[in-house]
């Protein structure tokens, strides 16, 4: 441990007379998230393209056809199969599709309401 810290310390009293010597001050890199994200993407590291956040076209299940003609028992059916997805996505730690299906339940939730 000593030999490791007695290392380090050496290391560093090194690049203190580097950068005095050639007029260096050493500062924080200023990034946004978005840099971050795009630079480790690129790289392959972290998360992927496909994973970044895009605001989804608004899709409404009102749209659907078939959920027109569901029974009550059917809705509540497709709740509870929406709950499981979203836990199961929230457990992977897939936040943006577990919202997603957050956002159906609520939409199922409305047509319970208005039938």
């Amino acid at each position: 441990m000593r030999k490791t810290m007695d290392q380090t310390d050496r290391q560093r009293t090194m690049q203190m007379q580097y950068n005095e010597f050639h007029g260096l001050s050493p500062k924080a890199l200023v990034k946004s998230k978005e840099q971050i994200i795009e630079q480790s993407a690129i790289a392959g590291v972290g998360r992927k393209l496909s994973k970044a956040y895009i605001e989804p076209e608004m899709s409404s299940l009102a749209a659907d056809p078939v959920v027109k003609y569901m029974s009550n028992t059917e809705i509540e059916k497709q709740i509870q199969d929406r709950r499981k997805l979203m836990e199961k996505a929230a457990k992977e730690l897939d936040f943006i599709e577990a919202a997603r299906y957050r956002d159906e339940i609520e939409e199922y939730k409305k047509l319970l309401r208005k039938q």
